[in-house]
């Protein structure tokens, strides 16, 4: 473990093996950095916030101080960060709130790149990448190799399914299905996400399943949850497909990120 002398470390904080904390870096009292965890420089890391193996944190990030939300009354709410993680410059991570489930979670192995934001209560999966001032706000659900361009914005309580791909300068206010791709303010659904289906190593069998589902899903005849119940029954056997329909019929908060319809191509 090594720590620069000009850090400040609470006498409670938790560090494990090979810890490094480099100058001008604050670690609060109740925060646990695992084994092999890295503060470049003047990192702020405050609150009840665990961080695990291996992630690195770059200068002035600011992880578990106090959440951006007016309700929040001093709860010993929490941040928890995966493994491997990358933290860029400037990087804020707020915790939870009670009315949220006092926790914000991010995955192993994400990147959150300069700038970005994530807010209280909000999940974030594994490998997900967040370009540059990528803003995902509170209570907001992002599964698993989500990857999203610059400067985009997630509104609150949405859902961005598994291996979605969000196109830069997008603003997401409805809820994406996994496999898909949205672009635009305000997003619509521009097609699924073929170039991460293949570089995740998807058969061509099950990639030619869900783009048949996907258009029955998103067709013009009947209503949406006919076609969902349809899809259901024809691609029982689908694994990515049925990916689809559960995470359609887990709607809640949001709506649902759909194509532009046609009239509005032309």
């Amino acid at each position: 473990m090594v720590v620069h002398p000009t850090a400040i470390v609470a006498a409670g904080a938790q560090l494990g093996a090979g810890v490094k904390i480099g100058p001008y870096c604050i670690v609060g009292e109740h925060v646990v950095l695992h084994d092999n965890v890295e503060l470049i420089s003047h990192a702020v890391v405050e609150g009840h916030t665990t961080i695990g193996a291996g992630t690195r944190i770059f200068p002035f990030a600011s992880v578990g101080h106090q959440p951006q939300d007016l309700k929040f009354h001093g709860e010993a709410s929490r941040v928890e960060i995966g493994e491997r993680c990358t933290i860029r410059e400037s990087v804020t991570i707020n915790p939870g709130t009670e009315g949220g489930g006092m926790l914000t979670k991010i995955g192993n192995d994400c990147l959150l790149m300069a700038c970005s934001h994530v807010a209280h209560d909000a999940t974030i999966g594994n490998n997900v990448v967040l370009a540059n001032y990528v803003g995902i706000a509170g209570h907001a659900v992002i599964g698993d190799y989500v990857r999203f361009g610059g400067l985009c914005g997630v509104h609150q309580f949405v859902r961005i399914g598994n291996h979605a791909f969000i196109g830069a300068q997008s603003m997401i206010d409805a809820d994406v299905i996994p496999y898909g791709m949205a672009l635009g303010n305000r997003a619509r659904l521009a097609g699924l996400n073929l170039v991460g289906l293949k570089r995740s190593g998807f058969d061509r069998d099950a990639i030619h399943s869900l783009r048949a589902a996907y258009r029955m899903i998103f067709s013009s005849e009947g209503t949406l949850r006919e076609r969902v119940d349809d899809a259901a029954v024809m691609f029982k056997d689908a694994t990515l497909v049925q990916d689809v329909v559960s995470f359609i019929g887990g709607a809640k908060d949001r709506p649902l990120c759909l194509p532009r319809p046609e009239a509005d191509e032309e």
